[in-house]
């Protein structure tokens, strides 16, 4: 599955899908360097600004970034490093066929030959155009859009995927959600605030530009675009809102297709799961049910006429990035009104990024070789192993959980599969032809296959061995039905982690995004699916009631953090995040003080062990970003931004208050009153 649709399964630590490598020598004053904080600032009344202030000063966004932090800067390092073994790759005319070097080179030297793609303008998609233009009836829209989807061209009208049955999860099931959209969410469709509008109005200039650029007139292209936007405008108000979407009870529907096929009078299952290459299945899983009712009457209101229309501009929209300089350009114009990026990212990022997309396992075979120490997979493996006797601790000393309740924790706790680094074995990725002459042909290619080993693994074992993300990625996620956390090769570098830094840095860091994701499996979503990752209460109903309890007033904190203007982080929305950076810094600091270094005071560089710690944490989370993305973000995104992720599970920490002297009367002060009110951390994970 791609990474969007793995996000309705995983929980990840949020971060822009990036990876990066780091081999300068560190010191403990690089490690925490005062010259990056702000120390004319009470910690106590702006963690974030004394942690991170010098250095957000002196880093504004690149003009060809959209935000810029610690993420950003590892990204840049390692996009070096994947661009020296891609260019090695292409340059290295010696290896062998069907080598990952081969393969690696022939994907990225077709990527960069950008005057073939020029020339070639939009011949790669005429075909799929032309198609298009031949259908006569319903039955044509419908088994064209099985058609795009099987053959790599795009996923119109809904979504579709093989997934884990999540009350049977060893069984996979074909999976139907809702979809057909373009713009980031249903809300940019159905509320006129003046960003709704503007972005919408850029939607619309891109979709005339696109059409005219295919052969369309003026008046064509403005008619085409109205009709696409009408459509998609009734896709979107039949979807489910973000906040429906996190419930895993509500968008697990499971039904046989003879009888989804009755609520749906248009739309034959039985007919599209053939067609969608899906044999022997009699049930599937749907997410929004009330979606596809919807859907029905649209194939019967909506004119053939005008679902060609759609399917044109699905070929187009799903094209264009990798199209000619026209195309490409248009696609840029439109993402500027959406993130505030001032320039288009250099064509070898772009490139070297797509590289890892299509054939992140034949790419991260080449970054692991020279890239992944072998010393940082056996840290790992004993820091995860601290973080689970930690994380075991704070379970048992919980005063407001039963002990019944506190058993099935414990045995899911138990049950957690760490995954580090890579697979243990690697996708061949057999049959997907690669060659150096047919960039958008190589592409193709590799959503071919993608889908059809996706398909392929209906009817048999769930596959426990595969990674959600590929090695050089940095990132981290839990899967709840698989009931692993997983941390791929690129996050095992400073300012995460790093062999020779001291604990406090490292707990503070990986320790803290370890513990993050085994709260996965304990935040508001997350907790639903018992220890074999089965979606089935495991709780009593009064430890539930406290849980929710608790949970409500975590929102209630992030609700009255304020973004941009009168934009406010959405409590609701980030919980499953908020929770996991709360439990797993506690959980990582529990850690730490199990540590020589955790139980001592001596001071490095003028901080003590703890604070050493919190600041690993907040400069993690530093950074700049453009106030479009900044309102983007915080309808799509479901972690809260970085000041607030700096702060909001410090704050909740006796530990803080003491390392940092915070006392009434400091801005970020919020110990309990009389009733113990407003102090989260305290019997929470």
């Amino acid at each position: 599955m791609k990474l969007q649709e793995l996000k309705g399964y995983f929980a990840v630590l949020g971060i822009v899908a990036a990876s990066y490598s780091a081999s300068a020598q560190l010191t403990p004053s690089k490690l925490i360097d005062p010259a990056n904080m702000d120390l004319s600032v009470k910690p106590g009344d702006d963690f974030y600004q004394y942690a991170s202030g010098s250095w957000i000063k002196n880093n504004p966004v690149p003009a060809k970034e959209t935000r810029w932090g610690s993420f950003n800067v590892l990204r840049d390092f390692n996009i070096i490093a994947v661009k020296g073994l891609v260019h090695d790759a292409a340059a290295d005319k010696n290896a062998a066929a069907g080598t990952p070097t081969r393969r690696v080179g022939d994907f990225y030297t077709a990527a960069m030959d950008s005057l073939t793609i020029e020339k070639l303008g939009y011949t790669p998609i005429k075909a799929d155009l032309a198609r298009v233009q031949k259908i006569k009836d319903l039955s044509g829209v419908l088994t064209e859009v099985s058609n795009m989807r099987t053959s790599g061209i795009a996923g119109p009208m809904f979504g579709f995927y093989v997934a884990q049955d999540r009350k049977n999860v060893n069984k996979y099931l074909p999976s139907f959600s809702q979809g057909g959209t373009s713009l980031p969410d249903r809300d940019y469709y159905l509320k006129d605030d003046s960003r709704s509008v503007k972005i919408r109005e850029a939607y619309t200039t891109y979709m005339t530009t696109l059409f005219s650029l295919t052969g369309n007139s003026a008046a064509e292209a403005t008619k085409k675009a109205a009709t696409v936007m009408n459509i998609e405008k009734q896709l979107a108000a039949a979807q489910m809102s973000r906040l429906e979407m996190r419930d895993p009870y509500k968008t697990y529907n499971k039904f046989t297709v003879a009888d989804f096929s009755k609520t749906t009078p248009h739309l034959n299952w039985k007919n599209i799961l053939t067609q969608l290459k899906v044999t022997g299945q009699d049930t599937i899983l749907v997410s929004s049910p009330k979606f596809f009712t919807s859907l029905d009457g649209m194939l019967k209101s909506v004119p053939v006429a005008d679902w060609k229309t759609y399917l044109e501009w699905n070929v187009l929209k799903s094209s264009a990035p990798n199209l000619s300089s026209p195309f490409v350009n248009a696609a840029f114009a439109f993402n500027q009104v959406q993130t505030g990026q001032r320039v288009q990212t250099p064509r070898w990022q772009r490139m070297a990024s797509a590289t890892d997309q299509n054939i992140g396992e034949l790419l991260g075979q080449l970054y692991v070789a020279k890239y992944f120490k072998p010393e940082a997979k056996a840290r790992m493996t004993e820091l995860i192993k601290n973080l689970r006797t930690a994380f075991e601790t704070r379970i048992k000393g919980l005063d407001w959980m039963s002990a019944e309740t506190k058993e099935k924790a414990l045995a899911k706790l138990h049950a957690f599969t760490p995954k580090i680094g890579y697979p243990d074995q690697w996708k061949t990725y057999d049959g997907l032809v690669i060659t150096p002459t047919t960039y958008f042909q190589n592409l193709r290619n590799a959503d071919v296959w993608r889908y059809n080993e996706m398909v392929s693994q209906l009817g048999k074992p769930v596959d426990r061995t595969r990674f959600g993300m590929t090695p050089p990625t940095v990132n981290a996620y839990y899967s709840p039905t698989m009931n692993e956390i997983v941390f791929p090769a690129g996050i095992l570098q400073f300012p995460f982690f790093a062999p020779e830094a001291d604990d406090a840095i490292n707990y503070g860091g990986i320790g803290a995004v370890i513990g993050h994701e085994m709260s996965h499996g304990f935040d508001d979503s997350g907790s639903q699916y018992d220890k074999d990752g089965n979606l089935r209460n495991w709780w009593t109903a009064e430890d539930k009631a406290k849980f929710e309890e608790k949970t409500k007033a975590l929102g209630e904190q992030f609700d009255a953090y304020t973004v941009l203007d009168t934009i406010h982080v959405n409590g609701k929305l980030t919980m499953g995040e908020n929770i996991g950076d709360l439990g797993g810094l506690n959980a990582a600091y529990t850690a730490f003080k199990l540590t020589k270094q955790g139980q001592s005071n001596e001071k490095i560089d003028g901080f003590t062990p703890d604070q050493r710690f919190f600041l690993s944490w907040a400069q993690v989370w530093r950074g700049n970003i453009l106030d479009e993305s900044a309102a983007q973000l915080i309808k799509t995104d479901p972690h809260s931004p970085g000041p607030y992720r700096t702060i909001g599970a410090p704050v909740n920490m006796d530990a803080w208050y003491e390392a940092f002297d915070v006392k009434p009367g400091d801005k970020l002060y919020k110990k309990p009153d009389s009733q113990g009110k407003d102090y989260i951390q305290k019997n929470y994970w």
